[in-house]
């Protein structure tokens, strides 16, 4: 009887320590708290980032790269500046951006995330309007 226990827990513990090892970069998921806004210079635009698992906004993440271009129409040579700014709420991470003209912007951003290895990375599109 004591091999069969011992046997089932090493099963039990393999199995833990399977998903722990799957689990990565990809269970992390960026979106834009308004995935609509008005264009003009010094616009705040907000992302959230959440753990794609327990849906749980993810609040300890450094952000150290960003970008926000016009790449989904076509002009990804139309970049802005981007600057962090204080966020107020768990999980969201907010900038200072310009949006020059209507369309559709792409911000990329990486990220670590405490206790993960790999970088997350994300895209977001938001759109401005005139």
């Amino acid at each position: 009887m004591p091999f069969k226990f011992k046997t089932a827990a090493l099963a039990a513990t393999l199995s833990l320590a399977t998903s722990a090892a799957i689990a990565g970069a990809g269970d992390y998921a960026f979106e834009p708290v308004k995935p609509e806004m008005k264009k003009g210079e010094n616009v705040m635009l907000a992302v959230r980032l959440t753990n794609k698992q327990t849906g749980k906004p993810v609040s300890d993440a450094v952000i150290f790269k960003t970008r926000v271009d016009m790449a989904p129409d076509g002009m990804a040579e139309m970049e802005s500046a981007v600057a962090p700014l204080p966020s107020r709420e768990p999980g969201v991470y907010a900038f200072k951006t310009d949006l020059p003209m209507a369309g559709r912007y792409q911000m990329t951003l990486s990220a670590k995330v405490q206790g993960e290895p790999e970088t997350v990375t994300g895209k977001v599109i938001v759109t401005a309007t005139k």
